[in-house]
């Protein structure tokens, strides 16, 4: 079998400019690997016009009613698929309009799956099985670049008219994308060669948080910093952060605020409403409509 050489790539790379991480001690070892962290940071912030566009990607897909679609393997697809399963419950996102896909399934997420990564045809598969379409995203990421199972599922989403989003950590001249958008997360060769789930999966983590939380602002849940399309009637903790986002952003006291939270069933931002506004819970709820969920519109107070 002929197996195509990668070593040019980026993450492929050995860096020949410092010692070995098993040539340092303990101490030096984590200096070491900090400093790398450093260039990951760096990397995301080289890559700020892509991630900024690719927010407004996703804002106008989530805006008209679409779905976004992220693919990955390895470190990639369980990054995505941890990114993803936190909006529902930190921002109240729908879970069936963020949905990822790790080749090999969801028993990649805790084992690899070898040879998952290497079927472009599974890659489209998972673009057909979740109806990616015109009106829809696909996120696409591999940090070397090259991942089929990756390349598959854009090549499909394109044919379907979906907008698509590649992110790899190797540049456009390694590795060229014919997608809507790239990102590309340049943070050099990996302390421990081709080990890409260290800076290059620290780079990655940071974009995806970037990406997916800008849109949530975006998208009007989030006010003056705090998450107000939060589950509040999930656990113990989150009942009390709905009480504190109430008495705080409606300016009532806690027993004001349990009262109004179970009068908007757990709805921070229809509680608030209902507080400043003097509205009942359906005047509330159909205001917020009206201004697309962004209780900021609706207070009249400036977007900061």
């Amino acid at each position: 079998m002929s197996v195509e050489d990668r070593g040019h790539l980026l993450t492929e790379q050995l860096d020949g400019t410092r010692a070995p991480l098993d040539r340092l001690s303990i101490e030096e070892g984590l200096a070491r690997l900090i400093e790398e962290d450093l260039q990951a940071v760096r990397a995301v912030e080289a890559a700020r016009p892509a991630l900024a566009e690719a927010v407004r990607l996703f804002t106008s897909v989530q805006r008209g009613g679409g779905r976004i679609l992220a693919v990955g393997a390895g470190t990639s697809g369980r990054l995505a698929t941890l990114d993803f399963s936190e909006l529902p419950p930190t921002f109240g996102a729908d879970p069936t309009r963020f949905v990822a896909e790790i080749a090999g399934g969801p028993r990649a997420l805790t084992q690899a799956v070898e040879g998952a990564e290497d079927s472009a045809e599974a890659g489209a598969e998972a673009v057909r099985r979740n109806g990616i379409g015109s009106g829809d995203a696909c996120l696409g990421i591999a940090a070397g670049g090259t991942t089929p199972f990756v390349h598959g599922a854009l090549n499909e989403a394109r044919a379907q008219g979906a907008g698509t989003v590649f992110m790899a950590c190797v540049s456009e001249e390694q590795v060229p994308s014919p997608d809507h958008l790239s990102i590309r997360l340049l943070c050099g060769p990996e302390p421990v060669q081709g080990s890409t789930r260290m800076k290059a999966g620290t780079a990655t983590k940071l974009a995806l948080n970037a990406l997916s939380t800008l849109t949530m602002v975006q998208l009007g849940k989030v006010h003056e910093g705090r998450m107000v399309d939060v589950n509040t009637q999930a656990n113990v903790k989150l009942v009390d952060r709905g009480l504190r986002l109430v008495s705080a952003l409606g300016g009532v006291d806690r027993a004001e605020a349990e009262s109004l939270l179970q009068a908007a069933e757990g709805r921070v931002k229809t509680a608030v409403v209902m507080a400043r506004l003097g509205l009942d819970a359906p005047a509330a709820r159909e205001a917020l409509h009206g201004v697309d969920g962004h209780l900021g519109r609706l207070l009249e107070e400036p977007r900061r």
